[in-house]
């Protein structure tokens, strides 16, 4: 049977779901929690509530009218998607193949504030180990993040670099490093270097020579998981066309994550369109 993962349960995802699901596509969610909406104490803005309601009451409505449709809801996080014969999806603790990937999971609206990240990009600062660490053959590098996706992306350089060093930048590790990858905590001032990077100079005076730094600060966004089947991206945002789909077969965007109004009703509405464009694309291929 033909397949959809949705990832994100959000209003975006979900919406993407509800449509899926009634197609009679086997649908599955995988979100690691309620994401931003959680936070929002009253919205008063969206169509059908007389009442405000929190964001968390909307977002768990959202879930269980996908779950009546039978959605299946998965709680994990997403470290990385490829290509293995088909489209895949990888997490903390599984490998889900799939016949059409949706990515719903919002957007970063907050970036590491460390000198140089901005003036090295493409110079030796890279967001995706899996596409640059051919480059890095028999370097030294490390990767900025203390958690899963840091975990991960380290992983996948370990086989090709010289070494790898995690940097926490003073945060605590979230996560169990393997005796492979080295760890630095140090609070870090800045990335320097002449034409790319050579150095991570540290708070206390400190230098790491390195020859790249691979950012992966908290979870995977969108845009991340994007670029790791080579998506077209623009900054924090996906590329889609008019149908939310990417210049990948098979992989569409839907949300915050594709820019325009950062707002429920449009991650509704393009959820709605991701799903039934999804639709076409899975009975197009069966």
């Amino acid at each position: 049977m033909k397949n959809v993962i949705i990832i994100g349960n959000g209003p975006a995802g979900i919406s993407a779901a509800l449509y899926t699901m009634r197609a009679n596509i086997k649908t599955t969610v995988i979100g690691r929690d309620l994401g931003a909406l959680q936070k929002a104490d009253k919205i008063e803005n969206y169509y059908g509530f007389a009442e405000p309601i929190s964001g968390k009451e909307l977002v768990n409505a959202g879930i269980a009218a996908a779950k009546r449709l039978g959605c299946e809801m998965i709680t994990d996080e997403v470290v990385s998607i490829g290509f293995e014969e088909k489209l895949t999806v990888i997490t903390k603790n599984k490998q889900y193949p799939a016949d059409a990937i949706i990515l719903a999971t919002g957007t970063s609206r907050s970036a590491p504030k460390i000198q140089g990240i901005k003036e090295y990009e493409g110079k030796g600062i890279s967001y995706c180990a899996v596409c640059d660490a051919f480059f890095y053959r028999g370097k030294d590098v490390c990767v900025l993040g203390n958690g899963d996706y840091a975990l991960h992306e380290a992983q996948e350089l370990v086989a090709v670099a010289n070494s790898v060093t995690i940097l926490t930048n003073g945060e605590e590790l979230a996560t169990t490093i393997p005796c492979n990858i080295q760890v630095n905590k140090k609070k870090i001032k800045a990335f320097e270097g002449e034409q790319t990077i050579q150095n991570v100079l540290f708070e206390d005076g400190e230098t790491l020579a390195t020859s790249g730094i691979f950012i992966a600060v908290g979870v995977a966004s969108s845009s991340d998981l994007a670029k790791k089947l080579g998506a077209q991206t623009e900054g924090v945002t996906i590329t889609v066309n008019e149908n939310m789909a990417t210049n990948i077969p098979g992989l569409y965007a839907a949300g915050d994550c594709v820019g325009g109004l950062l707002q429920i009703s449009k991650a509704v509405s393009d959820g709605a369109k991701a799903g039934t464009q999804v639709i076409k694309y899975i009975r197009g291929n069966s």
